[in-house]
């Protein structure tokens, strides 16, 4: 083979490898709606996994730290593989009736 060929192919091995990375995929909302934020002195954390400000006020009690809104929530319902498929009745066909 010539190096032209081996260089053509591996472009193309490339693009089929890189393929599959540049697909869009589906978005999915985040359920927890506070962000905690703790620390100090130009060393803060945030920690936004929490579902309600009880939540996040629990966890950031005795550590000096505040609750503020999430800036990733879009208070669209979440839907996990744990929760299971929607269901969905099947339409009734109407038979002809005989008479």
């Amino acid at each position: 083979m010539r190096k032209e060929d081996i260089r053509k192919t591996a472009l193309a091995v490339g693009f089929l490898l890189a393929a599959p990375m540049m697909v869009p995929t589906v978005a999915h909302a985040d359920p927890y709606k506070w962000c905690a934020v703790y620390g100090g002195f130009g060393n803060t954390r945030e920690s936004c996994y929490y579902m309600t400000v009880a939540q996040c006020q629990a966890t950031v009690s005795g550590l000096g730290g505040w609750c503020k809104p999430s800036p990733w929530y879009d208070g669209k319902p979440v839907r996990t593989p744990e929760d299971g498929y929607a269901y969905k009745p099947r339409k009734k066909s109407k038979k002809s009736s005989r008479q």
